[in-house]
């Protein structure tokens, strides 16, 4: 049951992109396929059920087309009866700085979608507004310490009691893991069309110790199925 439902979220969750070009279909169905942190998102429902998402550094919007897609397959009743119920949100609001992959994400889920609303801006100065979610998924080492920082303590301030931060780093003191994580990052990043970019990581312990002085309260995992990654989910919670 559990392969033949991934496949149908796989095919579901893809299937925006069909229609902006070979490149963007294909990515989203390796990504979404490959990469551990999507099915563990809802597996282990870290996601409230209604809520304002907000997308730092989206990408084409792939995390927005795969939570769209859970939604459908539970409402037509094909859904594990040992997963919780995946969220239903309210907004979904990305903003990505390459333009490039904002052009697919338009393609992908039109201009007026009623839910997703996808915008080119650069996360280090962009207005987040508000939102109950907060995702940065492998993104917060493309830009300096300094900045790493403010962007934090801007998600913080942008965030009610018990809002959720999800994010995914690399752990800068695993040793040869860590810089595997570094050269497949700089390959992906070339493959998708963009400039090889300067990466700014810290230490695990230097992430958490960030986090928690901003009043997070940081849960952590390891997010590499197997791979000789060096891939860290941070799960971080306001308090209520």
């Amino acid at each position: 049951m559990t392969q033949r439902f991934l496949r149908a979220l796989i095919n579901e969750a893809s299937r925006p992109f069909a229609g902006g070009g070979h490149f963007a279909y294909r990515y989203s169905r390796g990504k979404l396929s490959s990469d551990s942190i999507f099915r563990e998102i809802l597996k282990r429902g870290l996601f409230p059920t209604n809520a304002r998402y907000l997308d730092l550094g989206c990408g084409q919007g792939s995390l927005f087309a795969w939570l769209l897609a859970a939604r459908k397959l539970y409402e037509a009743g094909n859904w594990p009866v040992d997963w919780p119920v995946p969220p239903k949100p309210q907004e979904l609001r990305g903003i990505e700085l390459m333009q490039k992959d904002v052009d697919r994400a338009t393609r992908a889920f039109g201009i007026d979608h009623p839910v997703v609303h996808i915008e080119q801006g650069d996360m280090t100065q962009a207005t987040f507004g508000r939102a109950d979610v907060i995702t940065i998924l492998d993104a917060l080492h493309y830009f300096d310490h300094a900045s790493q920082r403010d962007v934090l303590k801007r998600i913080r301030a942008a965030l009610p009691p018990g809002g959720l931060f999800l994010t995914r780093v690399g752990d800068a003191s695993a040793g040869l893991p860590y810089h595997i994580c570094n050269w497949v990052d700089h390959a992906v990043t070339f493959i998708r069309g963009h400039r090889l970019p300067r990466l700014y990581c810290r230490p695990l312990d230097e992430w958490i110790a960030m986090l928690e002085d901003l009043d997070f309260i940081v849960e952590t995992d390891s997010m590499n199925e197997g791979k000789p990654f060096a891939n860290v989910m941070l799960v971080c919670h306001l308090p209520k």
